[in-house]
């Protein structure tokens, strides 16, 4: 009967992915019903991306990816493309003329997220198949479900261009471990380019799934046609995004996105790849010193020619580095977090690095699994020490962990299972499980973690109550205007209600951001300057909203704080709202 099942399972192991992706995706709609009933997207991304498919819906130009609900006349400078947008657009013009617009809006936010899961889950099973055995994706699966930074990212409503772009980076996995050379090689460049198309998030892991290539060809001159094919689908294929994607403000040689900076950059790193393969004879010695002398050129090229992309690609100023970029918390290294979210992110990335190990001792002796396993383990271990620079590399450091996780588990197993004693087996084989996929590390963190103070009580149940749709509707029922309000609180004010803000966290929008922090931290006097200036109709605060505690933290007498205080300007005239509103708000007078 086992072995019934073990072929049927192996036989029809892409009807499984769909069942795994069916179930999965049934109970992350449970497990967010509450907030999908109460559209409450739970990042500032969030509500950008459906602002900006809105716009797409209403007529804004494909190129055109200005939100010019925020900081008009001029709208914010978005940098993203439009790749994220299709499908959800799709998903709303499907479903309107059954829901009507405001349903069919929110089922497509609800369903959307699941696209690239699905896409992630499929490359990460047939990954496993290839690596491991033709079972192995099922505990390919499992882990991925066990991994938190990265199921967040497919939770309903989450549709940022995360998802999508980490679902392009399971596909470069896959295309790695591809047994065929050119299919594999065109696999990793095609995936490569649509991500750069998305973002530049993953840009250091597509980099060295390139370098792995490379360094494949370099040991063995039979991966030629691999690396001839990324080579060809790399700049072929970012050629051909830019084309269909690059927003009328990305044709500028800006560093942030798909631009003529990264097209140039991918062009020639493609066409160098090309030449390298076809051209260079010789031994392992010869590949290295011209592969080497290849790569110098294209790092010296690249800094002749973009000099001003060598630094933090957001290009922000320094003012703003200091008052904004620093204080946002995924921006800090994992170890200042709490020892919770430290075990939650960092659990499976440790396990995997362990995985990883043991399958290269273990194939030591075998090149083509051995070079399989090192492209694997690479930008594994780059994503995980990122973490101690970045929080926001967890989610790619969990599923670039998952084949070695998975390793470990399937290696393990069966020499636990071998034991005589059933309690040794069944003892061994959950600690494995347990630790394995990061879950009983978590639960141990969850016993022993800290109660919040007051403060963070007070700041939390802030964060709750100011972006929902019963505070925010009285702020929607007045006429509409022109807001003074937090920097990430403009998103969802102008996603749910007919007010424009000024600034949202995006980093393009330097002067916008500055002008929030300034007159928040400085003097009414100069907040009632940048008032005059940009025509603002209103003044809106949530007090001990976690940006807003910044500023008190920063200013105890700037502007913000003696609004917070009833320390209100003459200038200003309050507005009624409901007596348990978290809000405060006030009319600009005339």
């Amino acid at each position: 009967m086992a072995d019934r099942i073990t072929m049927w399972a192996s036989r029809h192991w892409r009807w499984l992915v769909a069942i795994v992706a069916v179930a999965t995706a049934a109970w992350l709609l449970n497990e967010r019903w509450a907030l999908i009933r109460w559209f409450a997207p739970v990042d500032t991304d969030d509500h950008m991306r459906i602002m900006q498919v809105r716009a797409l819906l209403g007529g804004q130009g494909w190129y055109d990816l200005r939100q010019y609900r925020m900081d008009p006349p001029y709208g914010a400078n978005i940098h993203w493309s439009r790749i994220p947008d299709m499908p959800i657009a799709a998903l709303i013009l499907l479903l309107k003329p059954f829901l009507g617009g405001a349903m069919a809006e929110k089922a497509a936010l609800s369903l959307a997220p699941f696209l690239p899961m699905a896409v992630t889950m499929w490359a990460v099973a047939l990954l496993h198949r290839r690596i491991l055995g033709s079972l192995a994706f099922l505990l390919g699966l499992a882990l991925l479900l066990t991994a938190a930074s990265l199921r967040g990212m497919w939770m309903p409503l989450r549709v940022d261009h995360h998802g999508w772009q980490l679902a392009m980076l399971a596909i470069v996995m896959l295309g790695l471990a591809d047994p065929k050379k050119a299919r594999g090689g065109l696999t990793v460049g095609l995936a490569t380019a649509v991500s750069l198309a998305i973002g530049l998030e993953m840009l250091l892991y597509l980099a060295l799934a390139g370098a792995a290539l490379a360094l494949l060809w370099v040991w063995d001159g039979e991966e030629k046609p691999r690396l001839a094919a990324y080579g060809a689908s790399l700049a072929g294929g970012t050629g051909i995004c830019y084309l269909l994607f690059a927003s009328v403000a990305n044709r500028a040689p800006v560093c942030d996105a798909l631009s003529p900076v990264w097209l140039s950059a991918m062009a020639a790193a493609g066409g160098l790849a090309v030449l390298l393969a076809q051209t260079v004879r010789g031994g392992p010695l010869r590949r290295l010193v011209f592969a080497a002398a290849g790569g110098a050129l294209l790092a010296l090229g690249f800094a002749l020619a973009w000099p001003h992309c060598l630094g933090r690609l957001e290009g922000v100023p320094p003012e703003l580095a200091r008052m904004w970029l620093d204080n946002v918390k995924e921006a800090r290294p994992l170890y200042t977090h709490s020892l919770q979210t430290i075990v939650t992110i960092a659990a499976l990335p440790l396990a995997g690095m362990v995985g990883f190990t043991l399958m290269l001792w273990r194939e030591r002796g075998n090149w083509t699994r051995f070079a399989t396993w090192s492209a694997l383990a690479g930008p594994a271990l780059v994503s995980t020490l990122l973490l101690l620079w970045q929080t926001r590399a967890g989610a790619a450091a969990q599923l670039l962990a998952v084949p070695g996780a998975a390793a470990l588990i399937w290696v393990l197993w069966p020499i636990v299972r071998s034991r005589t004693h059933w309690l040794v087996r069944l003892i061994g084989m959950a600690a494995l499980a347990l630790l394995a996929s990061g879950i009983g590390p978590q639960w141990v963190a969850s016993q022993i973690k800290k109660p919040d103070d007051k403060f963070r009580s007070t700041v939390n149940l802030a964060n709750r109550r100011c972006p929902s749709l019963p505070a925010l509707k009285p702020i929607g029922e007045q006429p509409r205007g022109y807001v003074l309000t937090f920097v990430d609180l403009g998103p969802r004010l102008i996603t749910v209600t007919h007010h424009d803000a000024i600034a949202g966290p995006y980093h393009r929008n330097a002067q916008a951001i500055l002008d929030v922090q300034r007159a928040f931290r400085g003097t009414p006097e100069a907040a009632y300057a940048m008032i005059e200036r940009r025509g603002i109709d209103y003044v809106l605060i949530c007090p001990n909203l976690s940006e807003s505690t910044i500023y008190k933290a920063k200013a105890p007498n700037g502007f913000y704080a003696q609004l917070a205080a009833g320390r209100v300007p003459a200038w200003l005239s309050p507005i009624p709202l409901p007596e348990d509103s978290p809000y405060k708000m006030w009319r600009v007078k005339p």
